[in-house]
């Protein structure tokens, strides 16, 4: 038994899909996110910025004394998977979303045809089809970066109806319909924002795999191998943080998430 947080990073307001899950998963857990708004979006950043950032997200939570660290961030998940990210951390428990995401993937396919969408750093790694490669070599896997997803959904433009959305969605999609994938990764934790979007783009038989969704899955159990879930009987706490504004900040998670969420939300610095 464990009463410390859980804590969560990404880049912006994308995260938070994994933490509604965690939160339908785990009703009593606390949980700590951080949303590094001011220096959003790290998808287009070099390897070595990102990793950066990444030290300081992770040195963030670490001072909220939580538990378990999720990276909810496409593209730090595939940077920390050459790049060394939590070598200074004292965090036993931690997971990036490829992992997980991939895992559920291969599962889903039958015609082994995946597609994996996400930011630009991510597409460029490789990471997702390395780790599909290792769990099913025979599978085809399709990659695209969507590179306007991002600002997109930090902006609020989300609807299935958006004509913006929609046209972006249509050219980076294009490629995934010609290659009749049956199962489309949502690499970017941002983009289960525009899941309904995209559904209705690539039609009802293709299977959509929200990264931040299998993440939170991952969390449950690995949290409970350890005998790290909290002994509460009544709703944890949530605690917001975002690095730039907070009415901004705020007028996302209203729009993203429960409108009644009972959150805590503030502005914070990270050493830059």
């Amino acid at each position: 038994m464990n009463n410390s947080a859980i804590g969560v990073f990404d880049s912006g307001v994308g995260g938070l899909t994994c933490v509604d899950e965690l939160r339908k998963l785990m009703p009593n857990e606390d949980i700590i996110y951080l949303g590094d708004t001011a220096r959003i979006p790290y998808g287009t950043k070099s390897k070595h910025t990102i990793y950066s950032y990444a030290k300081q997200d992770i040195a963030f939570l670490e001072q909220h004394d939580v538990k378990m660290i999720l990276v909810a961030c496409g593209t730090v998940s595939s940077v920390m998977m050459s790049m060394p990210v939590f070598e200074d951390s004292a965090t036993e428990l931690k997971s990036g979303v490829v992992l997980p995401a991939a895992h559920a993937a291969c599962a889903a396919t039958k015609n082994k045809r995946i597609g994996v969408i996400g930011t630009s750093a991510t597409i460029k790694s490789g990471s997702y089809g390395k780790v599909i490669h290792e769990i099913m070599p025979e599978v085809k896997v399709v990659g695209m970066a969507c590179p306007m997803f991002v600002p997109l959904v930090e902006n609020g433009y989300t609807s299935k109806d958006c004509e913006p959305a929609r046209f972006f969605a249509n050219q980076y999609l294009e490629i995934m319909k010609k290659e009749q994938v049956d199962t489309l990764i949502l690499g970017c934790t941002h983009y289960p924002h525009l899941s309904e979007l995209i559904s209705d783009i690539m039609g009802s038989e293709v299977t959509l795999i929200s990264s931040g969704a299998e993440l939170a899955k991952y969390a449950l159990k690995t949290l409970s191998y350890n005998d790290a879930l909290c002994g509460r009987d009544c709703p944890g706490e949530l605690k917001l943080f975002c690095t730039d504004s907070e009415e901004l900040f705020r007028e996302n998670v209203q729009k993203l998430m429960d409108t009644n969420i009972n959150a805590k939300i503030s502005k914070c610095t990270l050493k830059f």
